[in-house]
């Protein structure tokens, strides 16, 4: 028996009930997790600016050192130019840019030479210094230094301009920390403690009436050659049930949520991906579950369903409880 997924005639009323939720989270807290990152970010790009004697000089050891300052960079121009934009305007290499802008590891590929490298970062800041915005960096072409103030106005407009480009993985990242505490509150109550990390424990080693947090579990994935190699999923919760017995999986669940009916659609797919790889890896006994708030429509919800995968509403928690929690 499935918890939602075989229940249709109540998907119309969880539906609004979820949008009601979301949208309540969002007035009240995704402005404040905005400006939070704002904040934060302008003392990024202050610090990116002094590192660049006030965008005058980018040089290619400042790039070798702070990888991280280059989408700053980008929207310091007028105007501010995207990622493919730069690797075109400056004649670099694709791998150089997005290894530079590689999420919360930015860094200069290793296996680049030491002059092909140093090459491409004097391109780089050749462009950004030839395209760099007169109205915000009013200093530029005088003989007068940039005064303090008007440094400051100028990282907090690229701030601006920086989390305008991030704001859905900005207000994505908050919500999903609000949804794993919401699991982690519900776990709590209920007896179950919080895995501590080590060495060697798979997922599937441990301890009944654990739970975990971004956690990777090992799947298979074909190569080009029709072999296979073990990859590193991570899954947003791992629980292991109080009731579980040696050799029992753990309950694997992804936190989803959404802004809007369009881009859960265009997504629909990679929850089946995953489910799949699971099952090929692990068999059917593995137990996979989304938890769900904001707009997830009928025509999503159906796609999940007939990949058989259920899913528990944020609004409706204590259905967890039916996974044997």
């Amino acid at each position: 028996m499935g918890i939602n997924r075989d229940k249709p005639d109540l998907w119309k009323a969880d539906i609004a009930d979820s949008v009601d939720l979301y949208n309540s989270w969002f007035m009240q807290f995704a402005p404040k997790a905005f400006r939070e990152t704002r904040v934060k970010t302008a003392e990024h790009v202050e610090f990116a600016l002094r590192s660049t004697e006030n965008l005058t000089n980018v040089t290619p050891a400042l790039l070798k050192e702070h990888p991280r300052v280059l989408p700053m960079l980008r929207m310091s121009t007028c105007p501010p130019i995207a990622r493919d934009r730069l690797i075109g305007l400056a004649g670099v290499s694709k791998n150089l840019v997005e290894s530079m802008e590689h999420g919360d590891k930015p860094r200069i590929p290793p296996r680049m030479s030491a002059a092909t490298l140093n090459s491409e970062l004097e391109k780089i800041g050749t462009t950004i210094e030839k395209m760099a915005d007169p109205d915000i960096f009013v200093w530029l072409g005088r003989k007068e230094a940039a005064a303090e103030a008007e440094v400051l106005r100028a990282a907090t407009i690229i701030a601006d301009r920086l989390c305008g480009s991030m704001a859905d993985p900005i207000i994505r990242n908050a919500q999903e920390k609000r949804q794993l505490a919401a699991i982690a509150a519900w776990l709590n109550e209920r007896g179950y403690t919080q895995h501590v990390a080590s060495n060697g424990v798979k997922f599937n080693q441990m301890k009944p009436g654990t739970y975990s947090f971004r956690m990777n579990v090992q799947v298979k994935m074909p190569t080009d050659k029709g072999e296979e190699k073990l990859i590193n999923m991570p899954v947003d919760a791992v629980i292991m049930p109080k009731s579980a017995k040696p050799g029992d999986f753990p309950l694997l669940i992804e936190a989803k949520s959404a802004g809007d009916f369009t881009n859960v659609n265009k997504r629909r797919k990679e929850e089946a991906q995953k489910m799949t790889q699971l099952r090929n890896t692990y068999g059917n006994g593995i137990l996979f579950g989304l938890f769900l708030c904001g707009y997830f429509d009928s025509g999503y919800l159906g796609y999940e369903a007939a990949e058989g995968i259920d899913w528990v509403w944020e609004h409706r928690i204590d259905d967890l409880e039916k996974y044997g929690l």
